[in-house]
């Protein structure tokens, strides 16, 4: 598919005014994607598991309004209206707008809430975006634009992409691939895909628990990280090195060999955090707690055989991720050696979930 796939030829009805909610999740990259081509095209692919709990629920109201000039909308975080979102959100309407030509017939009231702190090394772009990007895939449909569900998943996929680019990994689940790679079928760099093949049990319900380091804003938005990579000394190596790991990963789901799995995922959170810091300007996002845990987490591993291991995202919080049987001693780790190191002693218990889902009242 092309990205001239997505435009509308028409739509077969009207509608005055209504409302969609839905709610979509985070998702936590396993091989990671660092640095964009123009249009939001990722450097390299990257796979990730869809989160369950972490998600925004986000509702979209509309009405006609007689000035199709502009675009119109608000935006409220938790009720509260919040000016600061409009540009990025004004920005995301003139990426999508020939693809959703209806954005300037209407006035928009965006209100959206997090389970999860905002800014926080959590994707909540990703799961924000993709929720927005599903409730104006049902706009569409209500307007009558005829296409098999398949093709509005794409589409939202492909819209999210547009508002942040690991957004397009949060509409469907439990691990999603986007970037275009031969030994992946179907892969596209303009839309996330399930993955396609089958995945061995140690990774059903596999669990992540979120250590929140650090639950304020992050330094450097992934935007301008993303950006850095433009000139980077190593860009180009590391954009083989995730190609490469993307055939590595699928072999190591299919055996289910935990070990291996361990391996590249911890080697793909310093990679990108490396990257970070070898950048002009340079930053990092750790903080001295993120490397206590992270200590911690391989002395476990080597006192008792444990299958847990670590990734992070562009920010100072863990991702612990581990099998489903491990959960009870996994916990207790937690609670008596990790929990000291999170902000306010808070975590985040979640499990590999399935995208995103409508709400209706």
């Amino acid at each position: 598919m092309t990205a001239n796939d997505f435009i509308p030829k028409s739509y077969s009805k009207t509608i005055e005014s209504g409302s969609f909610t839905w709610s979509s999740p985070s998702n936590i990259a396993l091989v990671k994607y660092w640095g964009k081509k123009p249009n939001q095209i990722p450097e390299n692919p990257s796979i990730s598991f869809t989160l369950s709990n972490c998600k925004t629920i986000t509702t979209l109201s509309f009405s006609k309004k007689e000035n199709n000039g502009c675009f119109s909308f608000e935006v409220f975080l938790d009720g509260e209206k919040k000016e600061g979102f409009k540009p990025k959100i004004q920005t995301f309407f003139e990426r999508i707008e020939k693809y959703v030509p209806f954005l300037k017939e209407y006035h928009f009231k965006i209100e959206t809430r997090n389970t999860f702190p905002h800014s926080s090394g959590i994707a909540s772009s990703a799961s924000g975006m993709s929720a927005l990007a599903m409730c104006l895939i049902s706009m569409e449909k209500e307007l009558g634009h005829a296409a098999p569900e398949s093709f509005f998943l794409k589409k939202a996929s492909f819209l999210a992409r547009l508002g942040s680019g690991s957004a397009c990994r949060s509409i469907e689940g439990h691990l999603v691939l986007w970037g275009e790679h031969g030994a992946i079928e179907g892969s596209s760099d303009l839309y996330g895909v399930k993955y396609p093949y089958p995945v061995h049990d140690n990774f059903k319900n596999h669990q992540d628990t979120i250590l929140l380091v650090d639950k304020g804003e992050k330094q450097v938005s992934s935007t301008v990280g993303h950006n850095l990579m433009h000139g980077h000394p190593f860009a180009a190596e590391r954009f083989k090195q995730a190609n490469s790991n993307i055939d590595k990963i699928k072999t190591i789901l299919k055996t289910g060999c935990l070990e291996d799995f361990a391996a590249l995922v911890e080697s793909e959170a310093l990679t990108l955090h490396a990257m970070m810091m070898t950048s002009m300007p340079y930053f990092i996002l750790m903080k001295p707690n993120t490397l206590e845990i992270i200590n911690k987490i391989w002395a476990f591993r080597k006192k008792t055989g444990s299958k847990v291991c670590f990734t992070l995202d562009a920010g100072a919080n863990v991702h612990l991720l581990y099998p489903e049987n491990e959960t009870e001693s996994v916990l207790k780790f937690i609670k008596n050696e990790l929990v000291v190191y999170c902000q306010n002693g808070h975590y985040i218990c979640d499990v590999i979930g399935l995208g995103a889902k409508q709400i209706t009242s």
